[in-house]
């Protein structure tokens, strides 16, 4: 298993390695196959190990070596396998992989190819060293590194300078979140000697219940969770990452990077279930950021755009979990997102391809008989996150509604119409990209044509786990009281504590009452879908620029002017402190500098007269210091 677990990690290292140094001169077929063969070939490996574990395995520790010690604490750099691990693994691996294989036809075009595959293998390898990782400093290597790796995507066609803002936007808003969980760890190590999670979690008991260390720890941790996983209030560097390449927002949105910050939660429940103080704050952030990032998606044109909303407000359903305690709700809708957004990320690239790199739905319209198969794979999609029953996502979504009504029957309230937002927003988006009249120029249309099979093919194979991919956690309506595989399965990765308090909230909702609150979501559906098929299609209702939109449409096409406050409030005083500093530096400091390098320089002038190679005057300069000396020695006796 020791060599099994290193290929893992090793084979994208050794793809970025080997296409970084020799990229640039190889065919860009093989370039492609040869980063897609590395990812893909790390799944494999994930799965064979997969079918060797079982919901009573054990953590396996794989110690590649002593990485240093401090204060007589010994800190290992190496792997810890289990189960919560090989599930992200294989999401990682799994859905990077065909996003791989999808952006050898997506940028056969561009110039920096190689560049691109070479970012790719390393933003994968990064991403398994986060989850992989067998304490926590393993995890914030891998979580700077999919920081930079995402900073280098986004700001991949870095000559548009907005791009290149973007990137920077993303860049920075993450480092604030990455202090936190930074000042989390150290307090952690201060508390417990140690950084490897099976012994923190042996001493999580010594933190008194909602105490102020462990409310403090925990608080760090979530903050450094919000901006991987873009929450309130460090979540608008996220749309903007629609700057880069398709591929690319596919993998950041679906599988990797936003879940990062899931993926530290649940690791960490050991200390989470002991601070309920920090689980209501992760319960109303999750909340305020599901109902913003939902609200701002009813009105955006960009395709991308909606989508990168959509992530945001389904990120903020997965803390809405975690806050609930649901820890494997939470990672179940991970799994799910991963089918479903992706694909739906992949299908948009597709139409952009199609449509001449256009991405507002305004000038898009009747694609549905030009791109038949995305057509077909991204109303998948649609129907999956829009809550179609039996699709994946409606089984998720369902569980996180009844962990919701179990805590209290107004988050089932809220939670319902925040489903409702969000059907209403990719029905909007399906309807006006692929119904009606085509609305682009004739140009586009000559270009009108459905995306190389190795774009297709990872659509399909999207569409088909969107579909079936629900039933890996059986919805607790078919055999009710007996519970999901998925608890099970994630049981020896949860302490005691936590598994009883998820139990408990899981089973607290009466099978009647949840037939009725299932009843309701799937009416809530077929009614959100008749409604928008009838203003989008029958009454043929339009997209509008933003600036024709009044009311709450306008507020949601501004996305509440938060874009514009953070501006005004912070990058406008960071730069404004800027201007201050080069005042100071070039007012005072400049001219300090200025005034001694001057006196030098003058004094210097001055000794040039007297150093002049004339041997009488120095002999002259000489006596006279000689006779100076006597003389004040004579005065001082």
């Amino acid at each position: 298993m020791e060599n099994l677990v290193y290929a893992i990690v090793l084979l994208p290292l050794l793809g970025f390695l080997i296409n970084g140094l020799f990229g640039k001169n190889l065919p860009k077929i093989l370039v492609g196959s040869l980063a897609t063969a590395m990812v893909f070939g790390s799944f494999c490996i994930a799965v064979s190990l997969f079918m060797n574990f079982n919901s009573e395995s054990q953590p396996v520790i794989v110690k590649a070596f002593e990485w240093f010690r401090v204060n007589g604490v010994q800190i290992n750099f190496g792997f810890q396998i289990d189960q919560l691990s090989l599930m992200m693994v294989m999401i990682i691996t799994g859905i990077g992989s065909l996003i791989h294989l999808y952006s050898i036809g997506y940028m056969s075009h561009d110039k920096g190819f190689y560049k691109f595959f070479t970012y790719l293998n390393l933003f994968i390898f990064s991403m398994l060293l986060l989850v992989m990782g067998s304490n926590y400093l393993i995890l914030f290597i891998g979580w700077e590194g999919v920081g930079l790796c995402s900073y280098l995507l986004i700001g991949f066609w870095y000559t548009n300078e907005e791009y290149g803002k973007a990137a920077r936007k993303a860049f920075i808003m993450n480092r604030i979140g990455d202090l936190a969980l930074l000042i989390g760890i150290f307090m952690i190590a201060s508390q417990t000697n140690a950084v490897d999670y099976l012994s923190v979690a042996e001493n999580a008991s010594k933190f008194e219940l909602d105490g102020t260390v462990i409310i403090f720890i925990t608080a760090s941790l979530f903050i450094g969770a919000t901006g991987k996983s873009a929450q309130v209030p460090l979540y608008t560097w996220l749309p903007d990452a629609m700057a880069g390449p398709t591929p690319v927002s596919a993998l950041i949105h679906a599988a990797t990077m936003v879940t990062a910050g899931i993926y530290l939660v649940v690791r960490s429940n050991f200390l989470f279930t002991l601070a309920p103080t920090v689980q209501g704050g992760i319960l109303f952030i999750g909340f305020l950021t599901a109902a913003l990032a939902g609200f701002y998606a009813l009105r955006q044109n960009d395709i991308k755009k909606v989508l990168a909303y959509s992530t945001v407000s389904q990120l903020g359903f997965m803390f809405i979990a975690l806050g609930l305690g649901a820890y494997t709700t939470a990672m179940f809708h991970v799994m799910t997102h991963a089918f479903f957004k992706a694909l739906l990320f992949l299908g948009a690239g597709s139409v952009i391809h199609a449509m001449s790199n256009e991405q507002d739905m305004r000038f898009m319209g009747g694609l549905k008989k030009y791109i038949p198969l995305t057509h077909a794979t991204f109303l998948i999609g649609t129907l999956a996150i829009s809550g179609f029953p039996l699709l994946s996502g409606m089984i998720s979504k369902d569980e996180i509604l009844v962990a919701a009504f179990a805590k209290n029957p107004v988050y089932w309230v809220i939670l319902f119409v925040l489903a409702a937002m969000t059907a209403t927003y990719m029905f909007r988006l399906y309807y006006l990209t692929f119904h009606g009249e085509f609305r682009g120029t004739e140009e586009q249309k000559h270009h009108l044509h459905e995306s190389p099979s190795n774009m297709t093919l990872p659509l399909i194979v999207l569409a088909i786990l969107s579909v079936v991919g629900g039933f890996i956690n059986l919805p607790h309506f078919i055999g009710h009281g007996h519970y999901a595989k998925l608890m099970e399965w994630l049981k020896p990765v949860l302490t005691e504590q936590s598994y009883s308090q998820m139990e408990a909230t899981l089973s607290g909702v009466p099978f009647n009452t949840e037939m009725i609150l299932l009843a309701a979501t799937i009416l809530m559906f077929f009614s959100v879908w008749f409604i928008v098929r009838n203003t989008y299609v029958k009454k043929k209702k339009m997209a509008v620029a933003e600036e024709s939109y009044t009311g709450w449409e306008k507020l949601s096409a501004k996305k509440l002017y938060v874009d514009e406050l953070y501006n005004a409030l912070i990058v406008k005083t960071v730069e404004g402190l800027g201007r201050g500093g080069k005042m100071f530096d070039k007012g005072i400091l400049d001219r300090f500098v200025n005034f001694v390098g001057d006196g030098a320089e003058d004094s210097g002038k001055a000794m040039k007269r007297v150093q002049n190679g004339n041997v009488e005057t120095y002999i002259l300069i000489m006596s006279l210091a000689v006779g100076i000396i006597l003389i004040v020695n004579f005065l001082l006796q």
